[in-house]
């Protein structure tokens, strides 16, 4: 799909784009193309713009999930909204499809985790654990479908693999997350964990920015209805 197919929103300091599932954000060791090419190519061509185009990450989302990531398109706009991301400035609600029902069907969870730099995965571990980093989330049952429920989850910490370790905590591993225990992997390596909502504060005009990413139209994302 092409980038301007995927564009949630576009001004001239920011570009917010609805990542697909396995769609990598960065450049890394697979040198596979990543969305952060794709957007500096989307704006040369659209703007004809000459020489290399400026378009700054400020946050990141895991290979394996969607939904929306923030750019910018110049380097003040970069830093004020790593400020705001790193003071919590701004905020992030996923939608998470599970299999078990969570135990309660409303709930805030806090726990400490350690982030294992080998396997690329974190662990939920007691408080006081060298390196341990408190990791808070709320999620509400919000979908069921015949076979999965439907969480939205907000973040309140952005740690490591913060979702898909703790919701796996309690039994409710992300489907097709094979790392956090989930059985099976999904046909295109995804998991199904999309970033839904996000808004915060324009780093330049300061009016709310309010934006939400569709959803994938693969299965089962269009089988739930509310709960």
């Amino acid at each position: 799909m092409d980038i301007s197919d995927r564009v949630l929103y576009e001004d001239n300091h920011l570009i917010v784009v609805n990542k697909l599932p396995s769609e990598i954000v960065q450049g890394d060791k697979t040198g596979d193309v990543c969305l952060l090419d794709d957007v500096k190519a989307y704006i040369k061509e659209k703007y004809d713009k000459p020489g290399n185009v400026f378009a700054g990450l400020v946050h990141r989302i895991d290979r394996p999930v969607s939904g929306a990531v923030v750019f910018a398109k110049t380097s003040k706009a970069l830093s004020r909204m790593t400020v705001k991301v790193k003071d919590r400035d701004f905020q992030k609600v996923y939608l998470a499809i599970v299999k078990n029902r969570p135990p309660k069907d409303a709930d805030v969870l806090e726990d400490y985790i350690v982030k294992n730099e080998k396997q690329n995965k974190s662990y939920i571990v007691p408080e006081g654990t060298k390196e341990a980093k408190l990791a808070r989330l709320s999620y509400r049952l919000v979908g069921k479908s015949d076979h999965y429920y439907l969480l939205e989850v907000e973040l309140f910490t952005g740690r490591h693999h913060q979702i898909r370790c703790q919701l796996a905590h309690i039994g409710c591993p992300i489907k097709g997350d094979l790392k956090y225990g989930y059985p099976r992997s999904n046909p295109d390596a995804s998991i199904c964990l999309h970033a839904y909502r996000i808004s915060f504060e324009h780093p330049v005009q300061k009016t709310l920015i309010d934006i939400t990413a569709p959803l994938p139209k693969t299965q089962p994302w269009p089988s739930f209805r509310e709960e």
